[in-house]
């Protein structure tokens, strides 16, 4: 018979409850500051609801109401340069942290939330919840984006575990820098990420705990179990609801507590907090809690038939605002007349903020009917402001251009990739180079950071495999204003494993935001059609980020090219794909001489061939197959350019519309699928601006419908080649009465 031995985790998981005693040793300050602020969260929160029932809340109303404890007792616990993010449920923490920032000494229960910052700091709060442009956003962030970075708020997220990558960045960025500085055990931040029951099951939370385990970040993983996702319960979709009970299958040290018990929060978080600034990694807290409201709205949940209004009432009788109340009254810190006289104190602030906000509505036939004030909201004209950042083009810096008579090397590709990041790097401590075996294999899989690890070996990361998890800890660097993180990602189809973190959180954090923060992140992918690697490692992804608010894109085709790109992708303040081909990894071009430290500017195409018949653009390996029928043809006097930057900003309008007005005539030259082409957009575009400079339809050379194979045969038949290329001149040709000839 076997012998089965029970195992035992590397790390402990607890419930922590308070007992008497504990409540009776506990600081009065700190009672009293705890009960002003969850009642100053759920005055705000009720007075949303109100707001959201007279349809004055445009989109969803995620209310706490009921998760206040969580919330306060675990930010009490934190100090003012920690971080914290949460999700669309997210006012509680967003409000405690700041008011916990604005306030570290404290609240007394006689003077409520007096103080003209306290106010202002509620009175931006609503206005970005109601979309006005006094908000922290500008109103662009609303309800479920709320981002103070000054106060540590690092930004609520309305993707279900969306932020929780994100916050693992920050995190990182904390333990870098306590190492850095050789401060002491007890001298560094720590993050707290707050997520819901819900996101405990998303692929980016999970990742995020297996990576901020093994890098023994200082993240906390805070549950707020509400046993609702939407109207799901818990127990419906896991076999083991304890959620706290997933951390140590990670080596993460977790707690259990009750959510409805703010001192069982604090003490709880006072311990992770320690735990953290040791040095000892990851911790997690589940918090038991429960929403009064809906997922959204007004209402209950009971109105929704998921919950039991009898489950509602028992929920209700463990109020933490009440336990808070109930404990300082047997303590006779507090009085029934002291708690009425702090609630009405409170609720006439929000209720004085609401009315700043608001004015009596003169088109409405319903009586007391209220209005957001007409000249609170945005300026319409501003909607595509703050996107991405302005290039600063002051920068003494060489221009590739400048250096023509410069001496010359041969130099591959690859190499140039690893040499212009390695002399980045010794320029600038806040670079960070990551990815899947880029620390390994004298290069990663290619060999573009060849030697990276040997000569910065805290600021190259070999990640695990999670996509999803690295990218969002770029994005958390980023945030932070101190770190431009170059992420790896093996092959340009993985990008969409990494979705959320790439489009949703980094592409779009900037615009969402209100500018309040730059996300200086350079994605560098390869392209490997040819290679023999089939339909899931082989796109082209241009096509996809071109149409994908906030990236910039740039596609070198030359060693020299991708220097000069590499270093303006750098110097930027916004998000940026770097697209290589491995056809070109092992090619030789001449580099200048000078150290790697030119540039290429923002939006600079290159004519590689002059010509008056037709005007060929194209990107990466095909600029060379362009040129290469270009000069085998004697029908048509064709002018290349080689594209460079692809992305709407960027696009060099200016070269391309001269050589259209000169030959009337466009061949776009792509290699990928016709369906995620990138020269879709870029043709309709040429229509519109320059149609009647047009002899012709656009032409285009693609891929086809089918993404590569694994068969030689049938990969070569789905990417666009040399006689792809050469039809392509054919139809331009006949287009124009030619006969083709080469």
């Amino acid at each position: 018979m076997p012998e089965n031995v029970p195992l035992d985790y590397s790390t402990d998981v607890t419930q922590l409850r308070t007992t008497p005693e504990d409540w009776d040793s506990v600081d009065p300050a700190l009672l009293e500051s705890m009960l002003v602020e969850m009642q100053a969260i759920r005055s705000f929160e009720e007075a949303v609801l109100r707001l959201a029932g007279s349809g004055l809340v445009h989109g969803p109303a995620h209310s706490s109401i009921g998760q206040e404890g969580a919330a306060v007792g675990s930010v009490m616990a934190l100090r003012a340069a920690d971080g914290v993010n949460g999700t669309h449920r997210g006012h509680h923490q967003f409000i405690a942290k700041g008011l916990h920032y604005l306030r570290p000494e404290g609240y007394r229960t006689v003077d409520g939330i007096k103080g003209d910052e306290i106010v202002e700091f509620l009175q931006r709060t609503l206005q970005e919840v109601l979309g006005l442009s006094g908000g922290f956003s500008g109103g662009r962030g609303g309800s479920m984006h709320l981002q103070w970075m000054e106060a540590g708020a690092l930004g609520t997220n309305a993707i279900v575990g969306g932020g929780v990558p994100l916050a693992a960045g920050n995190a990182w960025a904390q333990r870098h820098e306590q190492r850095q500085d050789d401060a002491g055990q007890d001298t560094g931040g720590v993050t707290v990420t707050y997520f819901g029951d819900g996101a405990s099951n998303i692929g980016s939370t999970l990742e995020t705990f297996n990576l901020a385990a093994a890098w023994k970040l200082p993240l906390c993983f805070f549950v707020e179990n509400n046993h609702y996702a939407v109207s799901t319960h818990v127990d419906e979709v896991t076999a083991e609801s304890r959620l706290a009970l997933r951390g140590p299958g990670f080596g993460i040290r977790s707690w259990y507590v009750d959510g409805m018990d703010p001192l069982a929060v604090y003490m709880a978080q006072q311990q992770a907090v320690e735990h953290m600034r040791s040095g000892a990694g990851a911790t997690l807290i589940e918090a038991d809690t429960y929403r009064y409201f809906h997922q959204n709205g007004p209402f209950p949940g009971s109105a929704f038939g998921y919950r039991t209004k009898d489950e509602e009432k028992q929920w209700r009788q463990r109020d933490p605002i009440q336990r808070v109340i109930t404990e300082m009254q047997r303590r006779d810190l507090l009085s029934d007349g002291d708690t009425r006289d702090l609630i009405q104190r409170i609720d006439e602030t929000v209720e004085e903020i609401v009315q700043n906000l608001t004015e009596d509505d003169p088109t409405s036939e319903r009586a007391q009917a209220r209005r957001i004030r007409p000249e609170l909201w945005p300026d319409p004209n501003t909607v595509d402001h703050g996107i991405r950042s302005e290039p600063d083009l002051s920068n003494e810096v060489a221009i590739l251009d400048d250096l023509a008579h410069d001496p010359v090397t041969p130099v591959r590709f690859v190499d140039a990739i690893a040499d212009v990041l390695h002399h980045r790097m010794s320029d600038d401590p806040g670079i960070v180079v990551m990815g899947e075996d880029i620390h390994r294999l004298k290069g990663g899989t290619n060999g573009a950071t060849r030697g990276l690890k040997e000569a910065f070996p805290e600021r190259v990361l070999g990640t695990p495999i999670s996509e999803n998890a690295f990218a969002g800890l770029a994005g958390g660097l980023a945030l932070t204003a101190r770190f431009k993180p170059v992420v790896e990602f093996m092959y340009s189809d993985f990008l969409f494993v990494a979705a959320d973190q790439v489009f949703n959180q980094i592409g779009k954090a900037r615009h969402m935001f209100g500018g309040q923060t730059s996300m200086p992140v350079v994605l560098r992918s390869k392209v490997a059609m040819g290679a023999g690697y089939g339909s899931q490692h082989s796109m082209d992804p241009a096509g996809i980020f071109a149409t994908s608010p906030g990236w910039r894109i740039v596609a070198p085709s030359n060693a020299a090219d991708y220097i000069g790109l590499m270093n303006s992708a750098l110097d930027l303040d916004d998000p940026v794909l770097v697209l290589e081909h491995v056809d070109l990894y092992g090619q030789e071009s001449t580099v200048p001489d000078r150290a790697p430290d030119y540039r290429l500017p923002v939006g600079q195409a290159a004519i590689r061939r002059e010509g008056k018949d037709l005007t060929v653009l194209s990107y990466l390996n095909m600029v060379e197959l362009a040129l290469q029928a270009s000069e085998e043809r004697e029908d048509l006097d064709a002018e290349v350019i080689d594209l460079r930057w692809l992305d709407r900003a960027s696009f060099d309008w200016a070269t391309v519309g001269e050589s259209i007005k000169k030959t009337n005539n466009v061949l776009i030259v792509e290699q990928g699928p016709l369906g995620t082409s990138y020269g879709t957009w870029v043709a309709e575009e040429i229509q519109r601006r320059f149609f009647d400079h047009l002899d012709q339809p656009v032409e285009r050379v693609t891929g086809r419908e089918a993404a590569p194979s694994i068969s030689k045969v049938l990969e070569a038949a789905a990417n666009a080649d040399l006689d792809d290329v050469h039809h392509g001149f054919d139809r331009a040709a006949r287009n124009l009465g030619l006969s083709p000839k080469r």
